[in-house]
């Protein structure tokens, strides 16, 4: 019986054995740098939100520093003794804070100015009404500029979030300026009925300005919260800041109402130092809320992306192991592949079917090794079963 020769291996290129370890590759590269660009941003944008934090923290320490000065101010335009501890201990605090955390904010250079004309204040007598008012004005306007260089060196000003941005831009710029600028108002108000009559048309415009000044940030403050509540996921944000800001709402609506002045250039200036110290208490007790739901809302941010860093780890190491496990794979797969071709396979005698009548078996000769001349003896044949009809 013919046995066929087995076909010959074909032998492996090295290119077909290097391709599926270069796909390999070909997609460990961009789970690498999507991982990569997913641990960058992530990292970007904790830092952004922790840096706001700071923000927060340097604008909650210059809020009492604020209601003084504009306290004191209404003090000395009015004669009073100007009450030094409350100033005193709120810029005692604000320096802590500046000393913690204004290297990072680049705040210290201009902190030191205004304290410095904080500190010549207390000193000034309260003789001149209109130098105090002055000089009072030009130390608020260095406090709101403290403010501006707070939310931009913090951040605050590019807060990515919707409510986040309008609660930042609501106690980071549109408060104090309304705080600042009813203060002045209503000690405008004061100064405008000691002014001779020939002052009264600069008065007029005077007051007109800083009404507009005082009402104008006081509305955005408004209408910046409710779109914060609007924008916001949080659950917590409206039930927290809407009470607070209607009784602001509602201090503005009187200071609007007071503050016109009259055909002569005068106010009520009872009614109007009134309806300024309510606005001055209603935003007293709504910054802090403010300030505190936006603090929350940069922790929960913060959480969240680190929650995002871990999943991207995680995800990104489940990527490589199984990346890895299907290169062991197709090595150990080749290595064996390489072994099967340097073992040559030897061809195995076909042995006849069993039982077949017609095939006889075959014979088994065994010699023995005989030494050198003997003579070889014919060994007899067995008989086959066609051997008895020769």
């Amino acid at each position: 019986m013919t046995v066929p020769a087995p076909r010959a291996r074909r032998r492996t290129s090295m290119l077909g054995r290097s391709l599926p370890l270069l796909l390999i590759v070909a997609l460990l590269a961009p789970v690498g740098t999507l991982f990569a660009s997913t641990w960058r941003h992530t990292a970007d944008d904790r830092s952004l939100a922790e840096r706001e934090r700071l923000g927060v923290e340097y604008l909650r320490a210059l809020a009492p520093v604020t209601e003084t000065l504009v306290e004191a101010q209404t003090s000395a335009v009015a004669g009073r003794p100007v009450p030094g501890e409350p100033l005193t201990r709120a810029v005692e605090q604000a320096a802590a804070v500046d000393a913690r955390i204004g290297g990072e904010l680049r705040t210290q250079e201009r902190w030191a100015g205004l304290r410095a004309k904080v500190e010549a204040l207390r000193d000034r007598s309260p003789a001149d009404p209109e130098a105090a008012y002055t000089a009072y004005g030009e130390v608020t306007d260095l406090l709101l500029a403290l403010h501006r260089k707070v939310r931009e060196s913090s951040g605050l000003i590019r807060d990515p979030g919707a409510d986040s941005f309008f609660l930042q831009d609501s106690a980071g710029q549109e408060l104090p300026e309304a705080v600042v600028a009813a203060g002045r108002l209503a000690d405008l108000g004061t100064l405008a009925g000691r002014r001779p009559a020939a002052a009264r048309p600069r008065t007029l415009m005077e007051l007109t300005g800083l009404r507009v000044s005082a009402l104008s940030p006081a509305t955005d403050v408004v209408d910046n919260l409710r779109s914060a509540v609007d924008n916001s996921e949080s659950t917590d944000l409206g039930a927290n800041v809407l009470t607070p800001l209607d009784a602001y709402q509602r201090s503005v609506e009187a200071l609007a109402l007071y503050s016109t002045p009259s055909a002569s250039g005068t106010v009520d200036q009872g009614q109007l130092g009134a309806t300024a110290l309510n606005s001055r208490n209603a935003a007293r007790q709504l910054q802090p809320v403010i300030l505190g739901e936006l603090d929350t809302l940069l922790t929960e941010r913060i959480d969240g992306l680190t929650r995002d860093r871990w999943l991207a780890v995680g995800a990104g190491t489940v990527a490589a192991l199984l990346l890895a496990w299907l290169a062991w794979l197709l090595v150990a797969a080749g290595r064996r592949a390489g072994r099967r071709v340097a073992t040559p396979e030897v061809a195995s005698p076909v042995a006849p079917p069993p039982g077949d009548p017609w095939q006889p078996p075959a014979a088994t000769v065994t010699r023995a090794l005989q030494p050198v001349g003997a003579t070889h003896e014919p060994v007899a044949e067995q008989w086959g079963p066609f051997d008895a009809a020769r």
